[in-house]
């Protein structure tokens, strides 16, 4: 146990000096936040109630989605899955540090979001910071276990760019988190019920956190998980 926490510490600090992570966990949520944070709020005044759920909606999508794949293709689609092999290393531990490692860095982006939206555009604080927390501990859950499956999967890094942005825009623009979802056509409403990111943003929002809202993204992380689990198996027998 001591050396799985090891790993995923040291997971950790290399994430922190990748540019990659950097860039879609970190800065462009950070810079997508600060700007559109503004012009949100002024366009929309009554969006102050709901931008934190919604800048953390993006950029918990953007981390899991965008960020998280590449490394996994990185490490399973190159000699590192051969290294851990050679020495006895489960396959599983660079699956579980990694996912780890992009859940912690996944938090401290929302705690800055939560910190600074009330301070800058007098965003209005959850009610229940227990239950938002716990809601958002499931999505970015389920979001990571789809990057997961992504990362498994797809071994081309120019075709999980396009896969993981196929997913990525349409759960920005569907969910809700820029504009009520009820100005769009009907079709577009059924469709954004798909992506898991229109079900976190009611599961974060006040008296959002029910079964209705919790059941989909519950149902999506058992069944991404399940498939991670054959991926690993495939990958041992190659």
């Amino acid at each position: 146990m001591n050396a799985f926490w090891y790993s995923v510490i040291l997971q950790w600090k290399l994430d922190i000096r990748s540019k990659s992570l950097l860039v879609t966990c970190y800065l462009v949520p950070l810079a997508f936040f600060l700007l559109m944070g503004g012009v949100f709020t002024s366009v929309m005044p009554q969006m102050k109630e709901t931008l934190i759920q919604s800048m953390i909606v993006m950029g918990i999508s953007m981390g899991a989605f965008i960020g998280l794949p590449p490394s996994l293709t990185e490490t399973y689609g190159s000699d590192i899955k051969k290294a851990y092999q050679a020495n006895g290393v489960p396959l599983y531990l660079g699956l579980a540090t990694m996912f780890l490692s992009a859940f912690l860095h996944l938090m401290m982006l929302c705690i800055i979001i939560l910190v600074l939206a009330p301070i800058i555009f007098q965003a209005v604080l959850p009610a229940n910071l227990c239950l938002f927390f716990v809601g958002l501990a499931v999505y970015t859950v389920c979001s990571l276990s789809i990057g997961c499956v992504l990362g498994l999967t797809v071994k081309s890094q120019s075709k999980l760019t396009m896969i993981a942005q196929l997913i990525f825009l349409p759960s920005i623009i569907l969910s809700g988190i820029m504009f009520p979802i009820d100005l769009l056509p009907n079709f577009f409403q059924t469709a954004g019920q798909f992506f898991p990111a229109s079900w976190g943003y009611q599961l974060m929002q006040d008296q959002g956190f029910r079964l209705e809202n919790l059941w989909y993204l519950l149902l999506v992380f058992v069944t991404a998980a399940a498939g991670c689990g054959i991926l690993l198996k495939k990958q041992k027998s190659r």
